[in-house]
């Protein structure tokens, strides 16, 4: 008789840190969601999206310069053009001295703010309506994981900064990653290229990342299309909420 021989046990997938986290995101993003199911840190990839923002806003501000692009936004807003000369050059004077580190302020606060809301909006959406039990933190981390090609569209736009004709870029919209990219933001309707400038293939690669990311997640119970689904729709919402205030401001 032969010996029996016992089988192998299985060993558990040896934690990811965070720099093999952050590349399978890109090349392994369903190993990736796992590990970060299983220990949902945050705080990392975040950081490196607020950083790669202000880098962008900094860099555009030294090299580029907030006048001409200034110019252009304030002296196509009709309630500006109604106040008188001087106060219009206080106002010019106001945004040219704040934009840089208002921007900054507003990427420190902002992201993590949408980051929360959208977490919780697409937990309320999976538990409430769609039946599957889910924890926030998690869901936050893949949120904050799920950003990080936000890092590739920033690090294109700042090599755009510098072949680019400074007079020829938009800030909002440095390279042609998006329908609004081909329209003229001072001819087109407020609405239509606000929602052509949402249309953007980083913003759909995010939106897919994010819903890859709830279904592992959420495991069997979850669906691609139900997480999807929760991703897709506070989106849609913001962006219409988005092209009505740009309409508004004129």
């Amino acid at each position: 008789m032969t010996p029996d021989v016992a089988p192998p046990l299985e060993t558990e997938p040896k934690p990811m840190n965070e720099l093999s986290r952050i590349f399978g995101i890109f090349f392994e993003p369903g190993k990736t969601f796992a590990d970060i199911a299983e220990r949902p840190r945050w705080l990392v990839p975040m950081v490196l999206v607020i950083l790669a923002g202000m880098a962008y806003i900094y860099l555009f501000g030294a090299h580029v310069g907030w006048g001409p692009y200034l110019h252009r936004l304030l002296d196509n807003n009709r309630q500006i053009q109604q106040l008188p000369p001087e106060q219009r050059l206080r106002v010019f004077d106001m945004y040219r001295r704040f934009a840089s580190i208002g921007g900054m302020i507003q990427l420190a606060i902002g992201v993590p703010l949408v980051y929360l809301i959208g977490s919780g909006i697409a937990l309320g959406i999976i538990k409430g309506l769609l039946g599957t039990p889910m924890r926030f933190k998690p869901v936050f981390a893949v949120y904050c994981y799920a950003a990080l090609p936000t890092l590739v569209s920033r690090t294109l736009s700042i090599v755009v900064l510098f072949l680019k004709n400074p007079e020829d870029i938009d800030p909002l919209n440095p390279f042609m990653s998006n329908f609004g990219a081909l329209m003229d933001p001072d001819q087109s309707s407020k609405f239509l290229y606000s929602l052509a400038s949402s249309l953007d293939l980083f913003s759909i690669w995010v939106l897919l990342l994010t819903a890859t990311g709830l279904k592992v997640v959420g495991g069997k119970r979850l669906s691609f299309g139900g997480a999807l689904f929760a991703v897709v729709l506070p989106w849609a919402v913001f962006v219409l909420i988005a092209a009505a205030l740009a309409t508004l401001r004129g």
